[in-house]
């Protein structure tokens, strides 16, 4: 079955970094879209950025553009998300996920528990 593991969470001073990973398993990774969303506290999941099935293409929400890098290494079966300016606003717990479909973009489902990531000084 479908087996998304994130990790790289953490607490992080407001201005810091952090890197997000995810170990995708259970399906064949190189043929879909995948995307990070997040979910802040008391509040639905929110998209934060996605890529297409080669890492040619990304999209990033507005919150985070120019802060966050989406990518992927399909030989690994692995998905990315560099965070960097990091605000208290980006407190959240961070999920990958994949397209419904492949080589489409659809919606998106969130397999794997999350990686918390808190913003503070």
């Amino acid at each position: 079955q479908v087996q998304l593991v994130e990790s790289g969470g953490g607490l992080v001073q407001p201005g810091g970094s952090l890197r997000l990973s995810c170990a995708a398993s259970g399906f064949t990774f190189s043929s879909y879209w995948m995307y990070w969303v997040r979910q802040a506290p008391g509040k639905g999941l929110e998209w934060v950025s996605r890529i297409n099935t080669i890492g040619s293409v990304t999209y990033y929400a507005d919150s985070v553009k120019g802060r966050f890098t989406i990518s992927r290494d399909n030989a690994k079966n692995s998905l990315y998300l560099q965070m960097n300016t990091l605000k208290s606003e980006d407190t959240a717990v961070y999920y990958c996920a994949k397209d419904k479909a492949p080589f489409l973009v659809t919606d998106y489902e969130v397999g794997g528990q999350g990686t918390q990531v808190t913003v503070s000084s």
